[in-house]
């Protein structure tokens, strides 16, 4: 019986395909949203951190573009740019310099006459100096205007806050122009880094000016600076997720585009998640292990109650015994519902076997009837021949013929008394183990030392083990099958044979293991039995044998019953009979 075959292991295959099913989905859908929810939070840090950038560079700006207003309206700074003189303006602008320094970090101070021209510059060197006095920005402010304008220094970007300096209210009169600058540089950064956990990258023009990155990974950065706004890259062995964002407030850079980006780190965030992965996977494979083990032991609960029913009835339909009685397995778990339905087949098949016992001794009643008719019948003819035997001594006949007469008729009365009261009465058996293929020996050598006819060849199954059973009931059964096979081979005329160059005997006593069962087959080569008496062969008095009394077979099958066997007959007209008789080993 294949595995599916069984209501356990369907149970079973259907509870493990259902824990690993759920636990896979579980898993699956967990780990996606895990996913998704890691990826938005790392793309929403990445812009937080964009946020806090351009705040902190706008908040700068506003409070250096105050600062600068400030200055370009003290009278010192006014009365210094009026006279025209560079060290009168670069010894006030120093003083000044160091000031707001100190107190906002600025990193240049430049300051221009009417015509452009630097009157001083502190912070930055002479050449770039030289280069933001011609600077759109400083111009602008010589228009009276204010801006902001982004330069490239060799350690960052320096952001510039330009604005006029002017004399008088109404119609105020252009002085010149002060500067004011930071730098976005590796420790502003770094700074940043620090308060955002992101890789910071400063570019100006294409080239990367100020960065947290090591030395060797900016060139790679400045590949970064034409791509998406938000993209993935790995730098150095990290996998980066990437933001990039223009510098705002840089109107005044001219062709020169600047940007920052926003590099976070999913090294760590994918560490984080496959350690997440890799418990909840080792969680799913124990909740699939428990799942097994615990839907093996339920379906075992459930079907070990079937499975010893199914047995019994199994073994009851092979025996024909209804009074055996289920004995169910005892476990930690008593199946209520198997007990209450091993309870109702308990009664079902007590029910049954009254029911046929009840019928059978109403069978046998009904057959008494038909017995009185058939045993008056058979009783006046021996009577008459004894009557006439008795007249024959009368009237002088010889004694010894009459008295051979007498006796044989005496004798078919004593058979035919006897096969009665076995068949109407119940039989009792003594049970003993006992060896069957010395049983059938036994019976085949009284068989053919009874009467004259063709022998009984033996085929006996060596492997048979001992057999508990009544050695004389069993006998007589035999005996009674392999005279009426005898005589149907005698009156057939069948003589010994071969086919296939294996001899065929007219009758043939057979005995095989098959499984927990002991087979004995009794066959022969005669005349058969027609098609329409085949199933009447076993019915009290039905007989198709001159002399019989037709209860022969019905006495046999009442034997083979009680033993706890079945009997069944197989018939073919001219070609002979096989009885096969089953008996249960244990």
């Amino acid at each position: 019986m294949s595995f599916l075959s069984s209501l356990h292991g369907r149970i079973f295959l259907a509870s493990a395909l259902l824990a690993v099913l759920s636990s896979g989905v579980a898993l699956y859908l967990v780990n996606a949203r895990v996913n998704r929810e890691a990826e938005g939070v790392l793309r929403r840090e990445v812009e937080a951190t964009g946020d806090l950038v351009d705040q902190l560079r706008n908040t700068r700006t506003r409070t250096f573009l105050s600062t600068a207003r400030l200055m370009a309206d003290i009278p010192q700074i006014k009365a210094a740019v009026d006279t025209n003189d560079p060290p009168t303006v670069e010894a006030i602008a120093i003083r000044y310099q160091e000031q707001i320094g100190t107190a906002l970090g600025a990193g240049l101070l430049l300051v221009t006459n009417e015509s452009g021209d630097a009157l001083a510059r502190v912070g930055s060197s002479p050449a770039s100096a030289v280069t933001m006095a011609a600077d759109p920005a400083v111009r602008r402010a010589l228009a009276g205007g204010e801006s902001v304008s982004l330069w490239p220094e060799v350690h960052g970007i320096l952001q510039l806050v330009t604005v006029p300096i002017l004399l008088g209210l109404g119609s105020p009169e252009v002085l010149g122009s002060l500067s004011l600058g930071f730098l976005l540089d590796d420790e502003l950064a770094i700074q940043l880094k620090t308060a955002t956990q992101s890789e910071i990258v400063f570019a100006l023009d294409g080239r990367v000016l100020a960065s947290t990155l090591p030395e060797a990974e900016r060139a790679e950065a400045a590949s970064l600076l034409a791509g998406d706004a938000v993209s993935q890259t790995v730098l150095g062995g990290t996998d980066f997720v990437v933001s990039r964002r223009p510098l705002s407030g840089a109107e005044e850079a001219g062709d020169q585009e600047a940007t920052v980006l926003i590099l976070r780190s999913r090294t760590e965030q994918l560490r984080f998640l496959n350690a997440l992965q890799a418990s909840l996977v080792a969680t799913a494979g124990v909740a699939v292990a428990l799942a097994v083990v615990l839907s093996f032991a339920v379906a075992r609960t459930i079907t070990r109650p079937l499975a010893a029913l199914a047995g019994v009835m199994r073994e009851m339909a092979q025996t024909g015994d209804l009074a055996r009685p289920i004995a169910l397995p005892r476990g930690r778990w008593d199946d209520e519902e198997a007990r209450v339905l091993t309870q109702a087949f308990d009664s079902l098949t007590m029910s049954i076997e009254r029911f046929q016992e009840e019928r059978s001794h109403r069978e046998r009643l009904a057959s008494l009837g038909s017995m009185s008719t058939i045993i008056a019948h058979e009783i006046r003819n021996p009577l008459m021949i004894i009557k006439a035997a008795l007249h024959g001594l009368r009237r002088g006949d010889d004694p010894d013929e009459v008295a051979g007469d007498i006796d044989g008729e005496v004798t078919r009365l004593n058979r035919l008394v006897n096969e009665v009261l076995d068949f109407a009465r119940p039989i009792r058996f003594e049970l003993e183990p006992m060896d069957l293929n010395a049983l059938c020996t036994q019976s085949a050598q009284v068989a053919e030392a009874a009467s004259p006819g063709p022998p009984v060849r033996l085929e006996l199954d060596p492997v048979i083990p001992p057999l508990r059973s009544d050695p004389e009931r069993l006998r007589l059964a035999l005996l009674n099958l392999l005279q009426n096979g005898r005589h149907a081979a005698a009156g057939a005329g069948v003589d010994p044979a071969s086919e296939g160059g294996r001899d065929i005997a007219p009758v043939t006593l057979a005995t095989a293991r098959q499984e927990n069962s002991a087979i004995v087959t009794v066959s022969d080569r005669g005349v058969g039995i027609a098609a329409a008496d085949l199933p009447r062969i076993f019915d009290p008095y039905f007989t198709t044998k001159r002399g019989g009394t037709g209860l022969g077979l019905a006495i046999t099958k009442k034997i083979v019953e009680g033993l706890g066997g079945t009997i069944a007959v197989s018939s073919e007209a001219g070609r002979g009979t096989e009885v096969r008789c089953v008996f249960p080993l244990s």
